[in-house]
């Protein structure tokens, strides 16, 4: 237990032979309960994990049948410790790419009632530049961009982050089984925590690399996937916390800058056309082109610092 909280790890894993066990290990003595989510893996994951089983009380193995994804796995877990009403539920993955002396630092502010769910960030760190891949780095900052814009929790940053505590009134009131199950889940994650206006936190954390994982991401694949579920993830939210929870007009300001921006494409390809048919810009186009990219800036603009001041208090 820490600060008399019931402390839950949920793992998943998906061919984690190698790195399991370490995790595992080097898990500080507070945490009550080590919940691993077998993934259908194909290895030897789960005859490594059922022999710590037999040896560590605290180790519980929950098996899928059929590989239903990272997410998929969380959630399980995410369904365990709210099932046996732990009061603080903690993801680490099982590549030891996040260090367990970070630990404390990501489950107190939850412990203490001070937010419901906390996220590490390992873009606070001044080597954060020199450790994380470039490619990874410049990708993880643009979907936080999107993320922020799309969740509502304009203080956040590291989206893709894994290393995360959320409470168990949280788990109670989020609908687990609706959970994307694979690598946008943290994504999805964040949204349905802002409509139900959960408190989130952001955790320094030191970044982990090189200690022999292997990344299961196709970047191709997560680059059009996760943008999507942001995009009906903000729409969806839109809907449901301004106006059906509680009406506020930034919906229509989004709506109307959405609206002008189509309008500028509209034009702007006609203008595209023209020049290239016959070789002249139609100034009448051209003005209405200026004006909608101008008033479309505004109503996003203003939406966003609306919806910046409805959530700045669930930090």
């Amino acid at each position: 237990m820490y600060e008399n909280k019931k402390i839950a790890v949920v793992i998943p894993a998906f061919n984690e032979e190698l790195l399991i066990t370490k995790v595992i290990g080097t898990l500080p003595g507070f945490v009550d309960f080590i919940v691993v989510v077998d993934d259908a893996s194909t290895d030897r994951t789960v005859g490594v994990v059922t022999g710590l089983e037999r040896t560590n009380p605290k180790v519980v193995l929950v098996r899928h049948a059929e590989n239903a994804g990272v997410g998929a796995a969380i959630a399980t877990g995410y369904k365990w410790a709210r099932d046996n009403s732990v009061d603080v539920t903690v993801v680490m993955g099982a590549d030891f790419q996040m260090d367990p002396a970070d630990l404390p630092r990501i489950i107190e502010p939850v412990c203490r009632g001070e937010c419901d769910y906390t996220k590490g960030n390992r873009l606070f760190r001044g080597e954060s530049w020199a450790m994380i891949p470039r490619y990874r780095y410049i990708g993880n900052s643009f979907l936080s961009l999107l993320t922020k814009i799309a969740s509502g929790y304009w203080h956040v940053a590291d989206s893709q982050s894994g290393y995360t505590a959320i409470s168990l009134a949280a788990l109670k009131a989020i609908d687990l089984d609706s959970i994307y199950p694979r690598y946008g889940m943290p994504n999805d994650l964040l949204i349905k925590l802002n409509i139900a206006s959960f408190r989130v936190r952001d955790v320094s954390i030191r970044p982990v690399y090189n200690v022999g994982e292997k990344s299961g991401i196709k970047i191709r694949k997560v680059m059009f996937t996760i943008p999507w579920i942001l995009f009906k993830g903000f729409w969806r939210r839109m809907f449901e916390k301004y106006v059906i929870r509680d009406f506020h007009p930034l919906v229509f300001f989004y709506i109307l800058g959405v609206f002008f921006l189509l309008v500028t494409v509209i034009f702007g390809i006609q203008i595209v056309y023209h020049k290239m048919i016959f070789d002249f810009f139609p100034p009448v186009r051209s003005l209405a082109m200026m004006f909608s990219f101008v008033s479309a800036s505004q109503f996003v603009l203003f939406a966003m610092w609306f919806d910046m001041e409805v959530n700045k208090d669930l930090k």
